[in-house]
C-alpha cells in the first residue's frame, strides 16, 4: 500500500468523536453484508489473536480471503452457503453455555453469531467497495511510503539498546548506538498514536487503531518481532499508553471519554473509569502504581484509586475557565532526593527524602498516607504546568491549589512533554502554524534551552536511557536528536525504510 502523509495529530484530536456503534440486526430485507455487518465483527473480536502478526491455530480474520482457509486443524473457517461445513460457526456457536472462540472472552452475543451464520448460508459474499478494497498490510506486504511519514510518538527503552518510531500500520526500531532500523512491527492499526516500552526494556506497547473502526493496544517482545498481544478496545483509536512502574499494568486513554487499564500478560481490561466528559489523550501511573492520572480534551486531570477503580479527585482546578484548552500531555516525575514542606490540615511536616517514596506517618494529624508524586501537563494553550499529584489542603472553590508552578509558553498547542530519567529537567514539543519549537526546562528553576534546527511541527520527544540525549520528532518525518545539556543538534534522521533492514 502506498502511504500519504498522514494527517496532522493536533487537528485529529480536535475532530468530534466517530459515532461507530456495535454491529447490529441485518437490513429488513434479510441480507447479510460481510463489509458493513460480519467484518466490524471480526475487528472487534477476533482479529487481535487471527492477523498476520500473531496468526493463532494458523487461521486469519484480517482478510476475506483468508477465512476460506483452513486452519491447523485442516477444516476451512467459512464454506460459502454451507454453516455447518464451517469450523468458524462451531467455533463461536455455544456448547453447553461456553464458546471456544473468542478464546478467554466472553462469547460473542446471539446476534452476532446469527450474523456469521447468516452471512455464510447467503453465500459468504465479500461486497467490500471498489473503492475500499486495498492490499492487506503485514510483514509480508510492508507499508510502502511516498512521503516520509507524520510521527506521533518516539521511546527510548531502559537499557539504552532501542529508539522505537511510530509509523503507518507499524513502528520502527532504530539501534540507540548508530540509529540504523533494527526492525520493522506491523500490526492492524492504520494510526500509531503513542508508544512505550516497559519500565525493564523487555516490552513495547502500543496504542492506536483505525479512526472509526476500533481502538486498539499492542505488546511486542521487540528483541523477537513477536506480536505478544492485540487487545482490541472501542470503536475509535485510543492513546496515551502508559506503563505501571512495576510492569503489570498498562493505562490507554479512550474516544469514548473513558480510561482503561489493562493485563499486559493476557490483554484482559481490569479497569474502566469514565468521569472525564470528553477524549481522553493521556495517561500516567503513580510511583506506587497505585493512583492512575488521566487528562484529555475535558481540560481536566483527574486521579483515579487503581485498586479500588474509585475516582479520587481533579488535580487541576475545578473553576469554571480556569483553564484554556484540552490538555494532551501529561508524565510523572521521577523519584529526586528534596527536602520539602508538606502543608497539613494539622499544620506543616519537614520530610527529607525521596519524594515518590517516603510516606507522611499516618499518625501525623490530619494527615492521609500519601506518596509524593509530581505531573508535568500542557495542551493547548502552550504553557506547561507542574502538579502535585495529591491533593495536600482542603478544596476550595477558585483554588489550584495542586498547581506547584507554571513554565514561560512555547508557541502554539504542546503535544508531548517528557521527564528526564533524574527528574530534573524535562522537555516539551510544540507546534503553530507549521512551525515546531522543542525546548528543554529546568523543572525547579523553569529556565529553559531551546533545541535548534527544528524544521517543522514538532509532536513527539524522548529522553535515552542516560539522560544525555533527547529525541524529538513531529510532520516532517524527520528525528531529531540534540545534546540535553545545550540543545546543539547532534544528528538528524529522516523516517523512510526501503527494506526490513535499512532506511533511505
Amino acid at each position: 500500500m502506498i502511504v500519504s502523509r498522514a494527517l496532522i495529530p493536533a487537528l485529529l484530536v480536535a475532530l468530534p468523536a466517530y459515532s461507530a456503534e456495535p454491529p447490529k440486526a441485518a437490513d429488513p430485507a434479510g441480507k447479510v453484508s460481510y463489509y458493513k455487518d460480519v467484518r466490524p465483527i471480526f475487528a472487534q473480536h477476533c482479529n487481535g489473536c487471527h492477523q498476520p502478526a500473531k496468526p493463532q491455530g494458523g487461521y486469519i480474520t484480517t482478510s476475506y480471503a483468508d477465512l476460506l482457509k483452513a486452519g491447523e486443524r485442516d477444516k476451512p473457517g467459512v464454506v460459502p452457503g454451507k454453516p455447518a461445513a464451517s469450523y468458524l460457526v462451531d467455533q463461536i456457536a455455544l456448547h453447553d453455555g461456553k464458546a471456544e472462540m473468542p478464546k478467554g472472552r466472553d462469547p460473542l452475543n446471539p446476534i452476532q453469531v446469527k450474523l456469521m451464520t447468516d452471512w455464510i448460508a447467503q453465500g459468504a459474499v465479500d461486497d467490500t467497495p471498489a473503492s475500499a478494497k486495498t492490499v492487506p498490510v503485514d510483514a509480508m506486504n510492508p507499508p510502502k511510503y511516498s512521503a516520509p511519514p507524520v510521527i506521533t510518538s518516539v521511546a527510548f527503552d531502559s537499557k539504552g539498546e532501542f529508539l522505537a518510531v511510530a509509523g503507518y500500520h507499524e513502528v520502527l526500531l532504530y539501534s540507540a548506538k548508530d540509529y540504523k532500523l533494527v526492525s520493522r512491527l506491523i500490526g492492524i492499526s492504520e494510526r500509531i498514536n503513542a508508544i512505550a516500552f516497559s519500565p525493564n526494556g523487555e516490552r513495547l506497547a502500543v496504542a492506536g487503531g483505525s479512526p472509526g473502526r476500533f481502538g486498539e493496544v499492542q505488546v511486542w517482545n521487540h528483541k523477537k518481532e513477536d506480536l505478544l498481544i492485540s487487545a482490541p478496545i472501542t470503536f475509535d483509536t485510543v492513546y496515551g499508553i502508559s506503563w505501571s512502574p512495576d510492569g503489570k499494568l498498562l493505562a490507554i486513554g479512550c474516544a469514548d471519554n473513558t480510561v482503561r487499564v489493562l493485563d499486559p500478560i493476557t490483554g484482559k481490561q481490569i479497569l474502566q473509569m469514565g468521569t472525564h466528559t470528553d477524549w481522553v489523550l493521556t495517561t500516567a501511573f503513580s510511583q506506587d502504581g497505585v493512583h492512575l492520572v488521566s487528562a484529555g480534551r475535558d481540560m481536566t486531570m483527574k486521579l483515579t484509586e487503581v485498586p479500588t477503580q474509585r475516582f479520587v479527585d481533579n488535580v487541576t482546578s475545578i473553576t469554571p475557565g480556569a483553564l484554556k484548552g484540552g490538555i494532551m500531555a501529561i508524565d510523572r516525575r521521577p523519584v529526586v532526593e528534596s527536602v520539602r514542606t508538606v502543608k497539613l490540615f494539622g499544620g506543616p511536616l519537614k520530610l527529607k527524602a525521596p519524594k515518590r517514596l517516603q510516606k507522611i506517618p499516618a499518625d501525623t494529624p490530619g494527615a492521609v498516607p500519601k506518596l509524593y508524586d509530581e505531573i508535568i501537563s500542557a495542551g493547548a494553550d502552550g504553557k506547561p504546568r507542574l502538579y502535585k499529584m495529591h491533593r495536600e489542603v482542603k478544596r476550595e472553590i477558585g483554588d489550584d491549589s495542586n498547581k506547584v508552578r507554571e513554565y514561560d509558553p512555547m508557541s502554539g498547542r504542546i503535544s508531548s512533554v517528557a521527564f528526564s530519567p533524574d527528574g530534573k529537567f524535562f522537555a516539551a514539543t510544540s507546534s503553530l502554524d507549521g512551525k515546531g519549537e522543542v525546548r528543554i526546562y529546568n523543572t525547579d528553576t523553569g529556565t529553559k534551552i531551546v533545541c535548534e534546527q527544528i524544521s517543522g511541527p514538532a509532536y513527539a520527544a524522548a529522553w535515552s536511557a542516560d539522560g544525555k540525549t533527547l529525541a524529538s520528532s513531529g510532520f516532517d518525518g524527520k528525528v531529531w536528536l540534540h545534546t540535553a545539556a545545550d540543545g546543539r543538534l547532534v544528528k538528524e534522521f529522516v523516517v523512510l525504510p526501503a527494506s526490513k533492514s535499512g532506511a533511505e
